[in-house]
């Protein structure tokens, strides 16, 4: 394939009426194409046999960041915050920045300051949960939104509210070859984030 091609297909962001942030595309050969919904899943950890439902959801990019921050109200007042970074790492995975017990309002106030980051870094990731009990929402690298929780209820009524509808036999762009987009002013928002937070690393607390 030419240059002049793959320039072509990076810049491609519309699949009929889903639109993908800049942070990830489908490969060349499009074995998954990106469209809206969601899915219930379960999240099995074989280490303890914890068996998780999660919601696993693509959401076109004009309503994502907006339902994204409407997913975090049933977590309560007060949540924990994980900054997930694969910036500068590689091959060796991703790393983890924790802050704990920070008032909702205050975090989401922080990432309207970051939404370019949050939506267009395909390096960067978020997980949110709350103090009270096992209950998480994530906007990973992929800009997929993924909630884990006993009581999916509150969360499927604002995917619906979104026009987001339940679709089991959806694929998401995890499922295919895949590309992820980032540059260095995206790892600069990222430190500043981390440093607006006070992330440190995790705590055991934060896991499931």
């Amino acid at each position: 394939m030419s240059a002049e091609n793959w320039t072509t297909h990076l810049q491609v962001d519309r699949y009929g009426d889903f639109r993908l942030t800049d942070a990830i595309r489908p490969s060349l050969t499009r074995s998954v194409v990106p469209r809206q919904g969601y899915r219930r899943e379960v999240y099995r950890d074989p280490r303890s046999d914890l068996e998780v439902p999660v919601l696993a959801a693509a959401v076109s990019r004009e309503h994502l960041f907006d339902l994204f921050l409407e997913l975090l109200e049933p977590l309560g007042e007060v949540v924990d915050v994980v900054l997930e970074t694969s910036h500068q790492n590689g091959q060796h995975g991703h790393r983890d920045l924790c802050r704990e017990h920070i008032d909702l309002p205050v975090l989401t106030s922080h990432f309207c300051d970051y939404e370019d980051l949050l939506l267009n870094d395909g390096c960067t990731g978020v997980a949110v949960l709350s103090s009270k009990g096992p209950l998480e929402v994530q906007l990973d690298e992929h800009k997929l939104l993924l909630v884990y929780g006993r009581n999916l209820k509150p969360f499927e009524r604002r995917f619906k509210r979104f026009g987001v509808q339940q679709d089991d036999q959806l694929r998401l762009i995890t499922e295919g070859e895949h590309l992820h987009s980032t540059d260095q002013r995206y790892l600069d928002s990222f430190d500043q984030l981390c440093y607006r937070l006070g992330a440190g690393e995790p705590a055991e607390s934060v896991s499931w």
